[in-house]
């Protein structure tokens, strides 16, 4: 099996982990987020949706694992925006 490359540096990204208070973050439908705990499993994706504390993320397969489209609690989510973390992000 080969190992999928990506287009960007997903492990410059900061490992924030639930319930520390960088993961306590105002998210909104549009913005972009990634997977605090591991940035590289599900990459960058828009928020589609917020359900109570749930939202749906579309990640057009841009992480490791290939997923598309998943839901998660806002307390896995960090938003690229907040940390202004754009920098980190340039293409390789």
């Amino acid at each position: 099996m080969a190992t999928k490359k990506l287009s960007y540096r997903f492990d410059r990204l900061p490992v924030i982990y639930p319930y520390h208070y960088r993961a306590r973050n105002a998210i909104s439908v549009g913005d972009l987020v990634y997977y605090g705990p591991c940035p590289e499993f599900y990459g960058i994706g828009e928020v589609l949706n917020i359900i109570d504390s749930y939202c749906i993320v579309d990640f057009r397969g841009t992480g490791v694992l290939d997923i598309h489209k998943d839901a998660f609690e806002l307390q896995y989510m960090i938003p690229i925006h907040k940390l202004n973390l754009s920098h980190l992000l340039m293409e390789v």
